[in-house]
């Protein structure tokens, strides 16, 4: 009885310190996820004021007959390449729930549904999650970007993504896709397939643009100049958002996860408490009635 005992101590132990460590995890968990929060609602009026600012040029550009609005990054290449780009953020690390299996669910399936149309997919994969699951799986990845780490800088999104319009404009590929955890609110995170290229021509939102906005403009140069400059800025700014949102949900996911297995180890401690108490007091119960039988037997 001494021995079962003595091990429910151990199994007591073992689980404080697991609870210590799950309990720091949180903790930092929540101390990034407002730090990633708040640089990426500080990107966000960047983010959306470039798009009603695309809108209005291509409004104004749309009403003048002169222009032309045939940039390369808003249609297919001509001829078709026969070939995708699929980007697909995950993590470097674990212990974050079903954040991972989620994304990596969803580009599965993309990916069967691409092939099952005949269409030949470039898997490009950032974080290590995404890289062990598709080497484990068995499927090609072109490139592992591995130099994001946990939170991407605007510099290195910058540099992915005016390779991604190179290789788009010059006929490489006929669409770039991002599949990442699409942040929406504390308590909802869904994996999302975005089309990055060609870029969703912007002249389809000009009514909705037009309907909110109070002042005209007058632009030097023409709306189709700035729009040369501007439509480049959008795919970057979409992309470093993707990588933003990404990194927001993961802590979230973590965070999550580590309150969840700290309230288990809460609950498997004073389960454990309480058996250790009963086998200790059997033990008391049998030890008295040794006592006292002995005494019976020597008296």
């Amino acid at each position: 009885m001494a021995g079962k005992t003595r091990e429910i101590r151990g199994r007591i132990k073992a689980v404080a310190n697991i609870k210590r460590i799950t309990r720091t995890m949180q903790m930092i968990a929540t101390a990034r996820f407002q730090a990633s929060q708040r640089r990426a609602t500080a990107a966000q009026p960047y983010t959306r004021k470039i798009a009603e600012l695309v809108g209005e040029l291509a409004k104004a550009a749309a009403a003048d007959e002169a222009s032309n609005m045939s940039h390369p990054l808003l249609r297919q290449p001509d001829p078709a390449a026969g070939k995708e780009l699929l980007l697909v953020i995950t993590s470097n690390r674990g212990l974050c729930g079903g954040y991972n299996g989620n994304i990596l669910r969803t580009a599965t399936h993309f990916l069967n549904d691409m092939r099952d149309a005949g269409k030949n997919i470039d898997l490009q994969v950032v974080g290590r999650k995404g890289a062990a699951f598709f080497k484990f799986n068995k499927i090609d990845v072109t490139q592992n970007h591995q130099h994001f780490g946990d939170s991407a800088k605007f510099d290195d999104v910058q540099t992915l993504a005016e390779s991604y319009m190179s290789d788009f404009t010059h006929g490489k590929y006929d669409k770039v896709s991002v599949i990442y955890m699409a942040f929406e609110s504390m308590s909802r995170q869904n994996p999302k397939v975005l089309q990055l290229l060609p870029l969703k021509d912007p002249t389809a939102d000009a009514q909705v643009t037009a309907s909110k906005a109070q002042v005209e403009y007058e632009y030097s140069p023409e709306p189709i100049e700035l729009l040369e400059e501007l439509l480049p800025v959008t795919v970057k700014t979409q992309l470093f958002q993707c990588f933003n949102e990404a990194e927001v949900s993961e802590q979230i996911a973590r965070m999550i996860a580590m309150k969840a297995a700290t309230d288990n180890a809460t609950q498997m401690s004073k389960d454990l408490i309480r058996v250790y108490n009963r086998a200790r007091q059997g033990a008391i119960t049998t030890e008295l009635t040794e006592v006292i039988s002995g005494a019976m037997a020597l008296g």
